[in-house]
Protein backbone atom coordinates (compact mmCIF):
# COMPACT_ATOMS: atom_id res chain seq x y z
CA UNK A 1 0.00 0.00 0.00
CA UNK A 2 1.28 3.59 -0.73
CA UNK A 3 -0.34 6.82 -0.25
CA UNK A 4 -1.49 9.26 -3.06
CA UNK A 5 0.31 12.74 -3.58
CA UNK A 6 -2.61 15.52 -3.66
CA UNK A 7 -0.88 18.63 -4.09
CA UNK A 8 2.59 20.09 -2.56
CA UNK A 9 1.01 22.84 -0.31
CA UNK A 10 1.94 26.22 -0.04
CA UNK A 11 0.43 28.42 2.78
CA UNK A 12 -0.58 31.84 1.21
CA UNK A 13 -1.88 35.42 2.65
CA UNK A 14 -3.52 35.42 -0.96
CA UNK A 15 -4.56 31.64 -1.76
CA UNK A 16 -7.12 32.61 -4.78
CA UNK A 17 -4.56 34.96 -6.21
CA UNK A 18 -2.16 32.88 -5.57
CA UNK A 19 -4.21 30.02 -7.69
CA UNK A 20 -4.50 31.80 -10.19
CA UNK A 21 -1.01 33.18 -10.89
CA UNK A 22 0.01 29.50 -11.03
CA UNK A 23 -2.99 28.22 -12.99
CA UNK A 24 -2.32 30.81 -15.41
CA UNK A 25 1.34 30.16 -15.58
CA UNK A 26 0.84 26.24 -15.56
CA UNK A 27 -2.69 26.18 -17.69
CA UNK A 28 -4.65 24.61 -15.12
CA UNK A 29 -8.04 24.52 -14.11
CA UNK A 30 -8.19 26.41 -10.19
CA UNK A 31 -10.80 24.48 -8.16
CA UNK A 32 -11.87 26.49 -4.80
CA UNK A 33 -12.54 24.93 -1.80
CA UNK A 34 -13.30 25.78 1.66
CA UNK A 35 -9.96 27.66 3.31
CA UNK A 36 -8.03 27.82 -0.37
CA UNK A 37 -7.61 26.86 -3.65
CA UNK A 38 -5.89 23.90 -5.90
CA UNK A 39 -4.88 23.05 -8.82
CA UNK A 40 -5.54 19.14 -9.63
CA UNK A 41 -3.03 16.59 -10.11
CA UNK A 42 -3.54 14.57 -13.20
CA UNK A 43 -1.44 11.29 -14.05
CA UNK A 44 1.24 12.83 -14.28
CA UNK A 45 1.86 16.58 -13.21
CA UNK A 46 2.05 16.83 -9.45
CA UNK A 47 -1.03 19.27 -7.99
CA UNK A 48 -0.78 22.48 -6.13
CA UNK A 49 -2.84 23.46 -3.09
CA UNK A 50 -2.94 27.23 -1.68
CA UNK A 51 -4.41 27.46 2.08
CA UNK A 52 -4.97 30.35 4.18
CA UNK A 53 -1.99 31.46 6.42
CA UNK A 54 -0.97 33.83 8.40
CA UNK A 55 2.20 33.38 9.87
CA UNK A 56 5.15 35.53 7.94
CA UNK A 57 7.83 33.96 6.13
CA UNK A 58 11.19 33.63 8.11
CA UNK A 59 14.31 32.63 5.47
CA UNK A 60 13.86 31.11 2.24
CA UNK A 61 11.55 27.80 1.49
CA UNK A 62 12.64 23.98 2.03
CA UNK A 63 11.53 23.20 -1.66
CA UNK A 64 10.89 25.19 -4.96
CA UNK A 65 9.07 24.28 -8.33
CA UNK A 66 10.85 24.00 -11.62
CA UNK A 67 8.86 25.11 -14.87
CA UNK A 68 10.75 23.47 -18.41
CA UNK A 69 11.03 24.92 -21.92
CA UNK A 70 10.83 23.36 -25.03
CA UNK A 71 12.99 25.83 -26.54
CA UNK A 72 14.53 29.73 -25.61
CA UNK A 73 11.53 31.15 -27.05
CA UNK A 74 8.96 28.99 -24.79
CA UNK A 75 11.76 29.85 -22.03
CA UNK A 76 11.46 33.82 -22.67
CA UNK A 77 7.57 33.39 -22.99
CA UNK A 78 7.22 31.53 -19.35
CA UNK A 79 9.37 34.46 -18.09
CA UNK A 80 7.79 37.20 -19.42
CA UNK A 81 4.04 35.37 -18.87
CA UNK A 82 5.10 35.20 -15.00
CA UNK A 83 6.33 38.99 -14.54
CA UNK A 84 3.27 39.98 -16.36
CA UNK A 85 0.84 38.13 -13.56
CA UNK A 86 2.97 39.66 -10.70
CA UNK A 87 5.94 37.18 -10.42
CA UNK A 88 9.79 38.95 -10.00
CA UNK A 89 12.78 37.80 -10.80
CA UNK A 90 15.00 36.84 -7.72
CA UNK A 91 18.59 37.03 -7.22
CA UNK A 92 19.70 33.64 -5.20
CA UNK A 93 23.10 33.80 -5.88
CA UNK A 94 22.88 31.87 -9.22
CA UNK A 95 26.03 32.72 -11.75
CA UNK A 96 26.01 34.56 -15.10
CA UNK A 97 26.60 31.45 -17.32
CA UNK A 98 23.43 29.75 -15.64
CA UNK A 99 20.69 29.60 -18.36
CA UNK A 100 17.82 29.06 -16.04
CA UNK A 101 15.97 32.03 -15.05
CA UNK A 102 14.90 32.28 -10.78
CA UNK A 103 11.71 33.92 -10.19
CA UNK A 104 9.71 34.50 -7.37
CA UNK A 105 5.72 35.01 -7.47
CA UNK A 106 3.75 36.67 -5.76
CA UNK A 107 4.17 35.76 -2.92
CA UNK A 108 7.93 35.23 -3.14
CA UNK A 109 7.82 31.76 -3.43
CA UNK A 110 10.98 30.15 -5.22
CA UNK A 111 10.48 28.60 -8.81
CA UNK A 112 13.04 28.38 -11.78
CA UNK A 113 12.24 28.49 -15.66
CA UNK A 114 14.70 25.85 -16.39
CA UNK A 115 15.93 26.21 -20.26
CA UNK A 116 15.38 24.06 -23.02
CA UNK A 117 17.42 20.71 -23.94
CA UNK A 118 17.64 19.45 -20.08
CA UNK A 119 18.18 15.80 -20.16
CA UNK A 120 17.43 15.44 -16.56
CA UNK A 121 13.70 17.15 -16.90
CA UNK A 122 12.77 15.81 -20.32
CA UNK A 123 9.66 14.24 -20.69
CA UNK A 124 8.73 15.77 -17.41
CA UNK A 125 5.96 17.45 -18.59
CA UNK A 126 5.68 21.83 -17.84
CA UNK A 127 5.82 21.37 -14.37
CA UNK A 128 9.10 19.42 -14.43
CA UNK A 129 9.96 18.87 -10.77
CA UNK A 130 9.51 19.51 -7.21
CA UNK A 131 13.22 20.22 -5.68
CA UNK A 132 13.72 20.15 -2.08
CA UNK A 133 15.96 20.37 0.81
CA UNK A 134 16.75 17.18 2.20
CA UNK A 135 19.02 14.00 3.01
CA UNK A 136 19.60 11.16 0.93
CA UNK A 137 17.84 9.10 3.64
CA UNK A 138 14.20 11.61 3.20
CA UNK A 139 14.65 10.78 -0.62
CA UNK A 140 14.17 6.94 0.06
CA UNK A 141 11.70 7.60 2.68
CA UNK A 142 9.47 9.06 0.20
CA UNK A 143 10.33 6.40 -2.50
CA UNK A 144 9.03 4.04 0.02
CA UNK A 145 5.84 6.33 0.69
CA UNK A 146 4.42 6.91 -2.62
CA UNK A 147 5.59 4.02 -4.34
CA UNK A 148 7.80 6.07 -6.97
CA UNK A 149 10.89 4.64 -7.81
CA UNK A 150 14.30 6.08 -7.04
CA UNK A 151 15.49 7.75 -10.51
CA UNK A 152 18.26 9.46 -9.35
CA UNK A 153 20.82 8.61 -6.75
CA UNK A 154 23.99 10.25 -6.78
CA UNK A 155 26.45 11.60 -4.14
CA UNK A 156 23.47 12.46 -1.57
CA UNK A 157 20.95 13.36 -4.41
CA UNK A 158 18.04 11.66 -5.06
CA UNK A 159 15.22 12.19 -6.89
CA UNK A 160 12.00 9.92 -7.24
CA UNK A 161 9.05 9.85 -10.32
CA UNK A 162 6.09 8.14 -10.29
CA UNK A 163 5.62 4.75 -12.35
CA UNK A 164 3.89 6.37 -15.19
CA UNK A 165 6.25 9.59 -15.71
CA UNK A 166 5.95 13.39 -15.54
CA UNK A 167 6.78 15.77 -12.29
CA UNK A 168 9.99 14.52 -10.32
CA UNK A 169 10.34 15.40 -6.56
CA UNK A 170 14.30 15.84 -5.84
CA UNK A 171 16.34 16.19 -2.43
CA UNK A 172 19.64 18.64 -3.28
CA UNK A 173 21.44 16.19 -0.23
CA UNK A 174 24.12 17.35 1.56
CA UNK A 175 24.83 19.80 3.50
CA UNK A 176 21.27 20.08 4.49
CA UNK A 177 20.49 24.32 5.63
CA UNK A 178 18.75 22.99 9.53
CA UNK A 179 14.88 23.52 9.44
CA UNK A 180 14.40 26.32 12.11
CA UNK A 181 10.21 26.50 11.70
CA UNK A 182 7.31 25.00 10.63
CA UNK A 183 7.63 24.94 6.29
CA UNK A 184 5.17 26.86 4.66
CA UNK A 185 5.20 24.15 2.35
CA UNK A 186 4.46 20.42 2.81
CA UNK A 187 3.16 17.12 0.54
CA UNK A 188 -0.82 16.57 1.63
CA UNK A 189 -1.38 12.77 0.62
CA UNK A 190 -4.27 10.98 0.61
CA UNK A 191 -4.86 7.19 1.64
CA UNK A 192 -8.11 4.27 1.84
CA UNK A 193 -7.11 3.39 4.90
CA UNK A 194 -5.75 6.40 6.95
CA UNK A 195 -4.78 5.22 10.04
CA UNK A 196 -3.29 1.87 8.21
CA UNK A 197 -1.08 4.04 5.96
CA UNK A 198 -0.36 6.51 9.39
CA UNK A 199 1.31 3.09 11.28
CA UNK A 200 3.01 2.23 7.87
CA UNK A 201 4.79 5.67 7.09
CA UNK A 202 5.97 5.58 11.10
CA UNK A 203 7.32 2.20 10.84
CA UNK A 204 9.06 3.39 7.31
CA UNK A 205 10.47 6.41 9.55
CA UNK A 206 8.27 9.14 9.96
CA UNK A 207 6.87 10.69 13.03
CA UNK A 208 3.38 11.38 14.56
CA UNK A 209 2.18 14.60 15.41
CA UNK A 210 -1.22 14.92 15.93
CA UNK A 211 -4.55 15.63 14.11
CA UNK A 212 -5.29 18.29 11.77
CA UNK A 213 -8.69 19.56 10.63
CA UNK A 214 -9.53 16.15 9.68
CA UNK A 215 -6.21 15.04 8.52
CA UNK A 216 -2.98 12.97 10.34
CA UNK A 217 0.53 15.24 10.72
CA UNK A 218 3.05 14.07 10.65
CA UNK A 219 7.10 14.89 9.70
CA UNK A 220 9.28 12.95 6.95
CA UNK A 221 12.96 12.00 8.56
CA UNK A 222 14.12 15.39 8.09
CA UNK A 223 11.13 16.78 10.04
CA UNK A 224 9.08 18.38 7.12
CA UNK A 225 5.52 18.30 7.75
CA UNK A 226 3.48 16.36 5.99
CA UNK A 227 -0.28 15.61 5.86
CA UNK A 228 -2.50 12.20 5.63
CA UNK A 229 -5.80 12.53 4.43
CA UNK A 230 -8.55 10.32 3.81
CA UNK A 231 -9.04 9.43 0.08
CA UNK A 232 -12.07 11.03 -1.41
Amino acid sequence: MSSTLVAVTFDAHDPAGLASFWGSLLDRQVVHEAGGARLPADDTQVGLRFVAASSERSGPNRLHLHLTSTSLEDQEKTVAMALSLGGRHLDVGQLPEEEHVVLGDPEGNEFCVIEPGNNFLADCGHLGEVTCEGSREVGLFWSEALGWPVVWDRDGETAVQSPVGGTKISWGGPPVVPKQTRNRQRFDLAAGDPEGEVARLVALGATRLGDRGGSVELADPDGNEFCVAPRR
